[in-house]
């Protein structure tokens, strides 16, 4: 039965009815601080008495927006110092799109199998599943696909390709990251037939794996980057990211290249630069590491054929569709939430909040524990 959540406080989810659930997802990803972090409460509450929507395209300087455009710049290397607010994931890859046509005067795209990108119409062109993808045909033309990691599929972006994009860390497929400098090739191959790497770092920013942006472990540095999911504490907000000169192709011819009403919207602005302070004040993405070598210590058990991680970020691999249905429901029975993956429907995803203590994690792992003894 549907549990009504009353409130929801650091990693736990209250019922109306029933005991607190522990969160170990995150809200796939968005909850990175937990749940009504004092920070972002407070910022949310102070931006919404000063003013919130007022107009969309420029005419006034909303100090929240700048704000935190300066402060993301700042956390980025060169040339990222460009940043357009947008709603969410998949509406910061559609501008990632447009501006890389715009940039290249090219049409075609290349895109990973197993990859998500959003469920918007161009975004989902993006998608390799015809189970996702056949309903909504046709798609967006000229999306061709290759596999993360196959280095011999590289010769397939050429002279016609406008972009590359890959999730840094693959996401929904079950947590595959890439091998054998896989990113660094990428690159070096789009920089060498003219075409731009856009990564999505939707789910894997914002401290999840370990550092503030996940392409600072690989070496390398996309020509556009796509935020969203943790960049708002629990606010709904996107961006993506370039360099003044590229983003200025959406300025001009048209003037009105790119257009969102509510992207950039005071309040969440004001709760996506709490967020990004916290993250840079205090601790919470220096723990990381060992709160992951807490997680896999524990985590092991029979049932579990592989652990796949990255940071706090885990596919448990439990090789049977069925029987991860099963485990997921009854741990949200036993006070815990976790989930599958869209690409990968027998691995366990594991995602807490960047918050989480020892403590909870050992209880959440004791309570794993006792729902996969069911199974055994």
């Amino acid at each position: 039965m549907l549990k009504e959540i009353e409130h929801a406080n650091g990693i736990y989810l209250y019922p109306i009815e029933g005991e607190p659930i522990m969160d170990l997802i995150s809200g796939i990803g968005v909850s990175a601080l937990g749940h009504c972090h004092h920070a972002v409460v407070e910022a949310v509450q102070s931006q919404a008495a000063k003013y919130m929507h007022t107009m969309v395209y420029g005419e006034f300087i909303l100090a929240p927006q700048v704000l935190l455009a300066k402060a993301l710049a700042e956390a980025l290397p060169s040339p990222l110092d460009t940043v357009y607010l947008v709603n969410s994931g998949a509406e910061a890859v559609e501008g990632a799109l447009k501006l890389a046509k715009k940039v290249t005067r090219r049409y075609e795209i290349v895109a990973c199998r197993n990859a998500y990108h959003g469920s918007t119409h161009g975004a989902m062109s993006l998608m390799s599943s015809e189970i996702y993808t056949k309903p909504f045909r046709p798609l967006l033309p000229q999306i061709r696909f290759i596999d993360f990691n196959e280095e011999s599929h590289l010769d397939q972006i050429s002279e016609h390709t406008a972009a590359v994009i890959l999730e840094t860390i693959q996401a929904e497929s079950g947590i595959d990251q890439p091998k054998n400098d896989y990113l660094g090739k990428v690159a070096r191959r789009a920089r060498e037939v003219g075409a731009l790497l856009i990564l999505d770092e939707i789910q894997c920013a914002f401290g999840r794996t370990g550092s503030l942006f996940a392409f600072s472990q690989y070496g390398i540095i996309p020509d556009i980057l796509v935020l969203a999911k943790g960049m708002g504490g629990g606010m709904p907000i996107g961006a993506f990211v370039a360099s003044q000169t590229h983003m200025h192709q959406l300025a001009i011819n048209p003037s009105l290249g790119h257009i969102t009403t509510f992207g950039g919207h005071p309040v969440n602005c004001a709760a996506a630069l709490a967020t990004l302070q916290v993250l840079q004040n205090q601790d919470l993405i220096g723990q990381v590491s060992e709160k992951a070598e807490l997680f896999r210590k524990l985590l092991p058990h029979p049932l579990i054929k592989q652990i796949r991680q990255s940071g706090l970020w885990f596919a448990l691999d439990l090789g049977d569709a069925n029987l991860l249905q099963k485990v997921v429901n009854l741990a949200v029975e036993k006070g815990v939430l976790i989930d599958w993956f869209l690409f990968n429907d027998h691995s366990i995803r594991i995602a807490p909040p960047l918050i989480i203590e020892e403590a909870e994690i050992r209880k959440a792992c004791v309570i794993l524990h006792s729902v996969f003894d069911e199974f055994k």
